[in-house]
């Protein structure tokens, strides 16, 4: 079974290449805008739905502009791809998936995406369209095959990646009898039926006196000076090193999940609406664990493991694993309690694993629906 992959490495451009890709991101985001505008104003103007052909066909007209010319200095495959990207973000708006298609900034992360006539890879060599010379990429792996399709960007830091969209066959891990569940929270980043508790680096709160110091900078710069954009750049840098730490330490700890365990059980929470407490907000962020439970849904379902998801309102806390009796209430600061009707005493987070791995078992052998409770199966590809 081959399944895409993306594979993702930095790379350093040289002058020539970094003028044509600024150009390059120049002329997306202004399509992608432009485009945006007209079929925003069709709608409300003349009530009338553009499609990405009728798209495609203002792109055309657009470019044959003369005050526009410098739409033609770059590829066109990137330009044509924006729109592809616009469309699949409409139809995500219309399906409810996702807001309104937003308008792009040059201030945030910039990219651009060519298909296989756009670029060229050989012999671990890649060129794009209208270079003359090939990306000084830092190989951290070799690719699986021939790209089918290649991503440029540049976050605010002022750093440029390349991803490659490739097939591959993943390796399935040999089978094995454990199974776990897992409680995530803020002291620890999950902590497993098992009694493991992962800890908790805080990578935001680490970099916050360095952050603090550098933002309190950037707001004394002027307006629109070099000074600022540079005080602006150290700010991105810290933010940068802050996010890729957060992420190494979650695929280490994923993939140590998925490696150890047959059967992964979690809850499903909503991030989302857990975010908008405003005094554990910045916790939760830096916490991921959205991120943490899709890492662990697509590792499995590579390695052949199984990944469960159990409903966000089963009282995962406040039911005691051993007797099933329910507590009226938990609140965050109870840590440990113990059982009025066994006089067990529990761990909170541990208690709530064991729960989690029960009900999460009771799925894979019962179905969807277990005591009434409303549970469901995200991801089963157990051998």
């Amino acid at each position: 079974m081959k399944v895409k992959r993306g594979y993702k490495y930095r790379f350093y451009p040289d002058a020539e290449q970094t003028e044509l890709l600024a150009k390059t991101f120049g002329c997306v985001r202004f399509v992608y805008n432009h485009i945006l505008r007209y079929r925003t104003d069709a709608y409300y103007q003349a009530k009338e739905k553009v499609s990405y052909i009728g798209a495609n066909a203002k792109l055309t007209e657009i470019k044959k502009r003369p005050e526009l010319a410098f739409l033609n200095e770059v590829s066109s495959v990137p330009l044509q791809q924006c729109l592809r990207n616009q469309q699949a973000a409409f139809k995500n708006f219309f399906e409810g998936r996702a807001k309104y298609p937003a308008f792009k900034s040059k201030k945030h992360r910039q990219k651009a995406t060519f298909v296989q006539t756009a670029f060229h890879y050989k012999n671990g060599q890649l060129t794009l369209a209208k270079c003359k010379n090939p990306l000084n990429i830092k190989w951290s792996q070799p690719l699986p095959g021939d790209p089918t399709t290649v991503t440029v960007s540049k976050d605010q830091a002022g750093r440029y990646f390349v991803s490659c969209l490739c097939e591959f066959e993943p390796m399935l891990l040999p089978v094995n009898d454990k199974k776990v569940g897992i409680d995530v929270g803020i002291k620890d980043l999950f902590v497993t039926s098992d009694g493991f508790k992962s800890g908790n680096p805080r990578h935001t709160a680490k970099y916050a006196a360095k952050l603090a110091q550098y933002q309190r900078r950037l707001a004394k710069k002027k307006l629109g000076g070099k000074n600022r954009q540079k005080a602006k750049l150290k700010v991105a840098r810290i933010h940068a090193k802050i996010s890729d730490c957060r992420l190494d330490n979650l695929h280490k700890l994923s993939r140590k999940l998925i490696n150890e365990n047959q059967v992964v059980c979690a809850e499903n929470l909503a991030v989302k609406n857990m975010i908008k407490n405003p005094k554990l907000a910045k916790h939760i962020a830096d916490a991921s664990w959205g991120e943490f439970t899709r890492q662990l849904e697509y590792k499995a379902h590579w390695a052949g493991r199984v990944y469960v998801e159990i409903d966000r309102f089963f009282p995962s806390s406040k039911r005691c694993h051993c007797c099933g009796f329910v507590s009226e209430s938990m609140p965050l600061d109870v840590r440990s309690w113990t059982c009025p009707e066994c006089e067990t005493e529990h761990d909170r987070d541990v208690n709530a694993a064991c729960n989690v791995k029960a009900v999460g078992l009771a799925v894979l052998a019962f179905g969807d629906n277990v005591s009434g409770d409303s549970i469901s199966v995200l991801s089963s590809s157990y051998q």
